[in-house]
């Protein structure tokens, strides 16, 4: 359903080294902000995702039974909340050098 797929990312909080999180920048500040940025483009991404699949269900009459009754709209609910969290995805992308970032500011130095 999602492009976000990887099944060895975990779905809980894991604990982490800092140390491996200042590889890519030298700085773990910086480095949480481009993890932070990338969480938020995937929550992005997934809601927009969801949306769409829900909206297939969306109804003019608002029949609470019809609502309650829906066994694929709830299916697919499920399947969203077990995904791991964005920040957990944007953790492990950022760890294993699968995401682009640049600092204009060191750029200019």
């Amino acid at each position: 359903m999602s492009q976000h797929k990887n099944t060895s990312i975990p779905s809980t909080t894991v604990t982490r080294d800092l140390r491996q999180l200042d590889k890519g920048t030298g700085n773990v500040y910086e480095s949480i902000v481009v993890v932070a940025k990338r969480a938020n483009q995937i929550a992005v991404d997934v809601k927009e995702e969801l949306n769409g699949k829900l909206a297939e269900f969306a109804t003019t009459n608002d029949n609470l039974e019809e609502v309650f009754e829906n066994r694929e709209q709830i299916e697919i609910s499920k399947h969203y909340e077990r995904m791991p969290k964005p920040s957990l995805v944007a953790i492990d992308e950022f760890l294993n050098d699968k995401v682009y970032f640049r600092n204009p500011a060191k750029e200019q130095e």
